[in-house]
Protein backbone atom coordinates (compact mmCIF):
# COMPACT_ATOMS: atom_id res chain seq x y z
CA UNK A 1 0.00 0.00 0.00
CA UNK A 2 1.53 3.48 -1.15
CA UNK A 3 0.75 6.70 1.26
CA UNK A 4 0.77 10.23 -0.04
CA UNK A 5 2.00 13.48 2.46
CA UNK A 6 0.77 16.70 1.86
CA UNK A 7 1.91 19.43 4.22
CA UNK A 8 0.88 23.58 5.20
CA UNK A 9 3.61 25.72 6.96
CA UNK A 10 1.40 28.65 7.94
CA UNK A 11 3.81 31.76 9.09
CA UNK A 12 1.55 34.39 10.99
CA UNK A 13 2.00 38.04 12.52
CA UNK A 14 1.55 38.86 15.97
CA UNK A 15 -2.44 39.05 15.41
CA UNK A 16 -2.14 35.69 13.73
CA UNK A 17 -2.85 36.24 10.04
CA UNK A 18 -1.13 34.89 7.08
CA UNK A 19 1.71 36.07 6.42
CA UNK A 20 3.30 33.45 4.00
CA UNK A 21 1.42 30.14 3.17
CA UNK A 22 3.53 27.26 1.83
CA UNK A 23 2.72 23.81 0.46
CA UNK A 24 5.00 20.59 -0.23
CA UNK A 25 3.02 16.81 -1.05
CA UNK A 26 5.40 13.96 -2.01
CA UNK A 27 3.75 13.34 -5.20
CA UNK A 28 3.70 16.76 -6.12
CA UNK A 29 6.24 15.78 -8.59
CA UNK A 30 8.51 18.80 -7.25
CA UNK A 31 11.32 18.96 -4.16
CA UNK A 32 10.63 20.82 -1.54
CA UNK A 33 8.53 23.26 -0.84
CA UNK A 34 6.16 25.88 -2.69
CA UNK A 35 4.52 29.66 -1.71
CA UNK A 36 1.16 30.48 -2.36
CA UNK A 37 -0.83 33.41 -1.45
CA UNK A 38 -4.17 31.49 -0.58
CA UNK A 39 -5.58 27.85 0.33
CA UNK A 40 -9.08 26.65 0.84
CA UNK A 41 -8.76 23.02 2.16
CA UNK A 42 -12.20 21.12 2.73
CA UNK A 43 -12.52 17.66 4.87
CA UNK A 44 -15.65 15.32 4.78
CA UNK A 45 -16.38 14.16 8.12
CA UNK A 46 -18.26 11.27 7.67
CA UNK A 47 -19.17 10.61 11.37
CA UNK A 48 -20.64 13.78 11.85
CA UNK A 49 -21.66 14.09 8.35
CA UNK A 50 -20.53 17.52 7.84
CA UNK A 51 -17.54 19.46 5.90
CA UNK A 52 -15.06 20.86 8.03
CA UNK A 53 -12.81 23.47 6.11
CA UNK A 54 -9.47 25.73 6.72
CA UNK A 55 -9.46 29.07 4.65
CA UNK A 56 -6.25 31.07 4.81
CA UNK A 57 -4.66 33.77 2.49
CA UNK A 58 -1.61 36.26 3.01
CA UNK A 59 -1.84 39.81 3.15
CA UNK A 60 -0.20 39.92 -0.08
CA UNK A 61 -3.37 38.46 -1.60
CA UNK A 62 -4.90 40.93 -4.09
CA UNK A 63 -8.68 41.33 -4.05
CA UNK A 64 -9.06 40.55 -7.85
CA UNK A 65 -6.49 37.54 -7.21
CA UNK A 66 -9.05 36.18 -4.53
CA UNK A 67 -11.87 36.84 -6.85
CA UNK A 68 -10.07 34.49 -9.91
CA UNK A 69 -8.82 32.25 -7.36
CA UNK A 70 -12.64 31.51 -6.31
CA UNK A 71 -13.90 31.31 -9.85
CA UNK A 72 -11.53 28.53 -10.72
CA UNK A 73 -12.43 26.95 -7.78
CA UNK A 74 -15.77 26.67 -8.48
CA UNK A 75 -15.37 25.44 -11.84
CA UNK A 76 -12.66 22.44 -10.94
CA UNK A 77 -15.56 22.15 -7.89
CA UNK A 78 -17.91 21.72 -11.18
CA UNK A 79 -16.03 19.13 -12.90
CA UNK A 80 -15.14 17.08 -9.11
CA UNK A 81 -19.01 17.04 -8.70
CA UNK A 82 -19.73 15.79 -12.44
CA UNK A 83 -16.85 13.19 -11.93
CA UNK A 84 -18.16 11.94 -8.35
CA UNK A 85 -22.31 12.41 -9.35
CA UNK A 86 -22.47 12.07 -13.21
CA UNK A 87 -25.19 14.79 -12.90
CA UNK A 88 -24.27 16.66 -16.13
CA UNK A 89 -27.21 19.20 -15.25
CA UNK A 90 -25.97 20.31 -11.86
CA UNK A 91 -22.87 20.76 -13.19
CA UNK A 92 -23.77 23.20 -16.00
CA UNK A 93 -25.75 25.10 -13.53
CA UNK A 94 -22.36 25.19 -11.29
CA UNK A 95 -20.92 26.58 -13.55
CA UNK A 96 -23.20 28.84 -15.22
CA UNK A 97 -23.44 30.57 -11.55
CA UNK A 98 -19.42 30.39 -12.03
CA UNK A 99 -19.73 32.58 -15.42
CA UNK A 100 -22.28 34.63 -13.92
CA UNK A 101 -19.66 35.12 -11.02
CA UNK A 102 -17.08 36.05 -13.21
CA UNK A 103 -19.07 38.14 -15.27
CA UNK A 104 -20.52 40.29 -12.03
CA UNK A 105 -16.78 40.44 -9.98
CA UNK A 106 -15.13 41.71 -14.05
CA UNK A 107 -12.50 39.21 -13.62
CA UNK A 108 -12.20 39.01 -17.32
CA UNK A 109 -12.55 42.94 -18.39
CA UNK A 110 -10.13 43.86 -21.04
CA UNK A 111 -8.13 47.00 -20.56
Amino acid sequence: MKSSEIKFTVTLDENKVPESIQWEATDSGFEGKRDCKATMLTVWDGKENTTLRIDLWTKEMLVDDMKRFFYENMMTMAETYQRATNDAHMTREIKKFAEQFAKETEIFKTS
